[in-house]
């Protein structure tokens, strides 16, 4: 395709929201064939919650496109949008979290790349040189404004699970993600793909980088439901999983012997799930699905 509009990527985006739920078999997740270890949401609930966010993903990118001053201004937009998109995504889920995580990532995501896209005059597809020039933007925007969060967490009366586990831990979860411009996706997820998509269907490519993030980072959603120990059982199964290169019929037989697994243990790898959609993501921006 010769240039991308907006609409055309904000349609990606919600795209990729919809094709990391309907992804199937995920171990403890929510997808097309059950609730995973979820009693509070289902595969319904986040069609619902993808298509409240698709107007909230317009305002990220024109935000990115009309941005002119210091980028950390433009991660103070983001902000700022990003409040009222979760406050309608709560309104689409009354009450539930489904995509909370997903919103962050994609408010910087979405802005950075229309920031990008104005600078460089990029319409089209991007090269793998692109995205991680996008992906550093992020850095570069909110990497000072992050720190300044964990530096003051000790000051803060009411803290979140991630701001917990921060001080408990030195995790950082998604915020630190951000201010590293998404090294997981720079290093691990994004080259995992390029490669996967040519040997596999893109299901199963998907499906396997899911369980390579699984082995490898930091996932809020499992240490809040299991702590840390379970987390790190988890990313050793999934390890030994992957080291295996398993046949494509052997490895969804493990697939739906493990979601039932994480289903009895009650713990579900959702921050693996909110990165596999930036991968569907950046996917589609180059061309490769």
């Amino acid at each position: 395709m010769d240039s991308f509009s907006n609409a055309h990527i904000v349609t990606m985006a919600g795209k990729s929201l919809l094709y990391e739920v309907s992804l199937s078999p995920k171990p403890g997740l929510v997808d097309r064939f059950n609730t995973g270890a979820h009693q509070d949401m289902d595969f319904t609930l986040f069609i619902d919650s993808s298509l409240s966010l698709i107007p909230y993903f317009e305002a990220y990118l024109e935000a990115g496109n009309h941005h002119h001053g210091p980028l950390p201004q433009l991660f103070s937009r983001a902000r700022v949008i990003g409040i009222e998109a979760e406050k309608g995504m709560f309104e689409a889920t009354n009450g539930t979290n489904t995509h909370k995580g997903a919103n962050f990532s994609f408010a910087l995501i979405l802005v950075a790349l229309g920031y990008y896209r104005r600078q460089t005059d990029k319409r089209g597809l991007l090269t793998a040189a692109d995205s991680q020039s996008v992906l550093s933007l992020i850095k570069e925007m909110c990497h000072d404004c992050v720190m300044a969060d964990f530096a003051s967490i000790d000051q803060t009366k009411k803290l979140s699970y991630g701001e917990k586990l921060f001080l408990e831990h030195g995790l950082t979860g998604i915020r630190g993600e951000a201010a590293s411009g998404y090294q997981t996706l720079q290093d691990l997820l994004l080259p995992a793909l390029r490669n996967y998509l040519t040997q596999y269907s893109k299901e199963e490519a998907f499906l396997r980088t899911l369980v390579l993030l699984m082995s490898e980072v930091e996932d809020g959603n499992i240490i809040h439901r299991g702590g840390i120990k379970a987390w790190e059982t988890i990313k050793e199964e999934c390890h030994t999983v992957t080291a295996q290169n398993l046949a494509t019929e052997e490895f969804y037989q493990w697939l739906t012997d493990y979601d039932q697994t994480l289903i009895q243990r009650h713990l579900s790898p959702g921050g693996s799930a909110d990165l596999l959609a930036l991968g569907y993501f950046f996917m589609q921006l180059e061309g490769l699905i």
